[in-house]
């Protein structure tokens, strides 16, 4: 069931989702070489204890999941897509590094994504991760009172595939209230027109995803969260909590 939030509600949504924009900012100037991503989670953390924000992803555990989630963010390092644990491993010069996180607060959640490189930038991953934020940027123009899910859809996925790139099939954005992963799902990929019609109070998590090799193909890693690509080429993710609304759509997970 989705649910239709009300403004008083998206406003208390705007709170979650600046604590999230503050923790990727956070995250990204901490990154550099030589740098754990321990470290990194250890950056997002401070932000979230200074705001007195819990993580909608520590110890998270799907149906699906081994073991639950041990961070509150997620950090795919080159060929990982989504989903990776921060470790031990140093950041390298020329790493991608996509970032997920999300924060509680006052019970309603916010989530983004951003990816950035660290060091000295391939020329291919700065258009990569340009495709993807743009990508972003098309499907949150679609979501417009008026438009359905597949509107969103078809707008990620015309931008990805025209530039050459993959989409990881089964992956993509979601609604998000009080619970980080609520209904409608909201593909990467789909046709204009159809799906559920777009409402003034529904909030979604839009997200695409993108493979550079121009390939679908993915995989689990053992740790039983990371996503990879089939063929080990890098990926990016861009993420952005927007709420729809009767004056056109609005990011809540901006500065």
């Amino acid at each position: 069931m989705v649910e239709i939030k009300t403004d008083t509600s998206i406003e208390a949504m705007r709170e979650a989702g600046r604590i999230v924009a503050q923790a990727l900012t956070a995250v990204r100037e901490a990154a550099a070489t030589g740098v754990s991503l321990r470290d990194l989670d250890r950056a997002a953390r401070a932000v979230l204890d200074e705001a007195g924000a819990d993580s909608p992803f520590l110890d998270y555990r799907p149906q699906w999941a081994p073991i639950p989630f041990p961070a509150v963010i997620c950090t795919s390092v080159n060929d990982a897509i989504v989903h990776g644990i921060p470790d031990d491993y140093r950041l390298r010069d020329g790493d991608l590094v996509s970032i997920d996180c999300g924060a509680i607060r006052g019970g309603w959640v916010g989530d983004a994504a951003v990816s950035f490189t660290v060091g000295r930038a391939r020329p291919e991953d700065v258009q990569l991760i340009a495709t993807a934020e743009a990508a972003l940027e098309a499907g949150i123009a679609a979501a417009v009172v008026g438009n359905r899910i597949g509107d969103i859809a078809h707008a990620i996925g015309r931008v990805c595939r025209s530039a050459g790139y993959g989409i990881p099939d089964g992956f993509g954005g979601h609604g998000v209230g009080r619970h980080m992963h609520e209904d409608p799902g909201v593909p990467n990929e789909g046709r204009p027109g159809r799906g559920m019609p777009l409402r003034h109070g529904m909030v979604l998590a839009i997200e695409p995803m993108v493979i550079s090799s121009g390939t679908d193909g993915h995989y689990t890693a053992r740790d039983g969260w990371t996503v990879r690509t089939a063929d080990g080429s890098r990926a990016s993710h861009a993420e952005h909590t927007v709420a729809i609304t009767d004056d056109g759509p609005r990011i809540l997970t901006a500065l």
